[in-house]
């Protein structure tokens, strides 16, 4: 079973990325990984703009990092770039924390024009930390999904198929993990 990591870079409990992030999660674990959650703005605020690498938080984030074979991360695009509360975070990390790491970008933003933010702003700094690989980034817009007041996520019959693509790529690219292992 491959551990992996959902990281989601918002900073709303109930954002369409935190949703889109559990979403992935859940379809990752129905297709046989162990898939684990990190919400970003559940990290110390105060230990996140410090740059407090001693903070017990930080380095349990940074531990859940280490262990995992491939992670996901979703941020919203905010001014054509990712989150803040993503980039402090990823500034937290070592210089190889994604070392042999196979890493899957996905943002939600209000129009597809924002793409670019993922291959342009986001995939250097997933390259400076070390990413085996990463994959196609993919981009869901506002309209595209929907967040019910039960927490269940809709998505839009046009993103679905883009989404399981994306998905199906990152799970082709992890490393492979033995069973005996």
């Amino acid at each position: 079973m491959t551990q992996l990591l959902t990281v989601s870079g918002s900073p709303s409990a109930t954002s369409r990325g935190n949703a889109l992030a559990r979403l992935v999660g859940a379809q990752l674990t129905g297709n046989g990984h162990y898939v684990d959650h990190l919400a970003v703005r559940d990290l110390p605020a105060d230990a996140l703009l410090h740059a407090d690498f001693a903070d017990p938080a930080i380095r349990a984030s940074q531990d859940a990092v280490a262990s995992a074979e491939g992670l996901v991360i979703v941020t919203p695009v905010y001014k054509a770039s990712f989150s803040g509360a993503l980039k402090a975070w990823l500034d937290l990390l070592p210089q190889t924390a994604l070392d042999g790491k196979t890493v899957l970008p996905l943002a939600t933003s209000g129009s597809l024009a924002h793409a670019l933010a993922l291959d342009y702003a986001l995939r250097p700094v997933l390259q400076a930390l070390g990413a085996r690989h990463v994959v196609q980034s993919h981009l869901v817009t506002d309209t595209q999904i929907a967040v019910q007041a039960d927490g269940t996520v809709r998505l839009h019959e046009s993103a679905v198929e883009r989404l399981d693509a994306a998905v199906e790529a990152f799970s082709t690219a992890l490393p492979y993990v033995s069973a005996a292992a």
